[in-house]
């Protein structure tokens, strides 16, 4: 009889060993898993703090790109000043073209929201078209003002001039490349956690690149025109 009982509870306590065994795989494998996912969503906030630190070294950049134009902007070596040469218009459709970017760029970001990713990639592809216009808008006041005369060597206004409102045009073109880049990714790999981080840093950066713009249009355009 008592062999018969511990031959039954030898029975149960088998295969409840190995349901807890099981179990304990499962919780394991379930905390692997958990600590994966932990991991991933760390280094994604890292990377967004990491484009944070590169936007603060870039207003440092253009704070002293602007420092340097307002003192130098009365020294034009008498040669042409930016009212001699600066055509007003053309810089009123840039400004426009740029800001209607930013806004095409928002929409952007709500699409992804709401996981459409057709509609993303379409509003993605506006604003870098926007963004392509106002740089072709620039280059052709560049040349504008090179057939006038004005060269980065005519004087310390030109040259703060052209070193300022070239560095705003760069970091747009380095935008462009950027927004081409995602939307490919986007239409092979869709709406993901690495792709929504992506378009909201470039949306980000977008929006940054609109607001140092309203600042030269103010400092170098309308006071150096008015």
């Amino acid at each position: 009889m008592a062999l018969l009982n511990k031959f039954l509870s030898g029975g149960k306590s088998q295969p409840l060993a190995a349901a807890h065994g099981h179990g304990g795989g499962d919780h394991a494998a379930h905390g692997g898993h958990d600590a994966h996912g932990h991991d991933h969503h760390d280094q994604e906030g890292m990377k967004v703090f990491g484009f944070w630190l590169f936007l603060i070294t870039d207003v440092i950049l253009f704070g002293t790109l602007f420092a340097t134009f307002v003192v130098l902007r009365l020294n034009t070596a008498g040669g042409p000043t930016g009212a001699d040469l600066i055509e007003l218009p053309g810089i009123i459709a840039s400004t426009f073209i740029l800001l209607t970017s930013s806004f095409t760029s928002g929409i952007a970001l709500l699409e992804m929201n709401r996981g459409n990713k057709k509609g993303l990639i379409i509003w993605l592809i506006i604003t870098a078209l926007l963004g392509a216009s106002f740089i072709y808008l620039e280059v052709t006041e560049f040349i504008h003002l090179v057939h006038e005369g004005a060269t980065i060597g005519t004087s310390a206004y030109w040259s703060s001039f052209f070193t300022l409102v070239g560095t705003h045009g760069l970091h747009v073109s380095v935008g462009l490349v950027w927004m081409a880049a995602l939307i490919i990714q986007l239409a092979r790999r869709g709406i993901t956690d690495v792709t929504k981080r992506k378009v909201n840093v470039i949306s980000l950066y977008w929006h940054f690149l609109d607001v140092v713009w309203i600042f030269v249009f103010t400092i170098v355009y309308l006071m150096g025109v008015m």
